[in-house]
């Protein structure tokens, strides 16, 4: 069970990654090493798992943003395994999830143009063992990307 002090450090880390312990105490009304000592057991139990920068898209060279719905012919374990394994080493795939209803997965996709994508739809995801079918939904405008959980 996280408790307030703890879900008071997680808010402001995901404000502010960069925040030194000293900050951060003070933010959270802690001393430096009672908050060192909670941050360590939070990153110890795998709640906080890491630190990382915020960067625009576009500005990357990422001008490409889809949605793919990902359907299975049949869910055989070497199959799911394969492709579980082989989508979460592409580093255009930046979202995963297995859900119900019509696919199987949904894939959050970022890449440099459509010429990209289409080199990872014919020469990876359509190459993978049972794949049935993939629809493609464009993201035409981003209107929110969370930079936290809702603690």
């Amino acid at each position: 069970m996280i408790e307030d002090q703890d879900r008071r450090i997680l808010r402001a880390l995901q404000e502010d990654g960069r925040i030194s312990n000293q900050d951060l105490a003070e933010r959270v009304g802690m001393s430096a090493s009672a908050c060192w000592r909670r941050v360590r057991a939070l990153e110890e139990a795998g709640i906080l798992q890491g630190y990382t920068a915020r960067i625009d898209p576009p500005a990357a060279g990422l001008t490409f943003h889809a949605v793919l719905h990902v359907t299975l012919t049949r869910h055989e374990e070497a199959h799911v395994e394969t492709f579980i394994r082989e989508v979460g080493a592409r580093p255009e795939v930046i979202e995963c999830f297995a859900t119900t209803g019509e696919a199987d997965y949904h894939l959050r996709v970022l890449c440099a143009d459509l010429d990209a994508y289409n080199q990872l739809l014919e020469g990876f995801l359509f190459r993978l063992p049972g794949i049935a079918t993939v629809r493609t939904n464009l993201v035409l405008k981003e209107i929110k990307r969370a930079a936290g959980l809702p603690l």
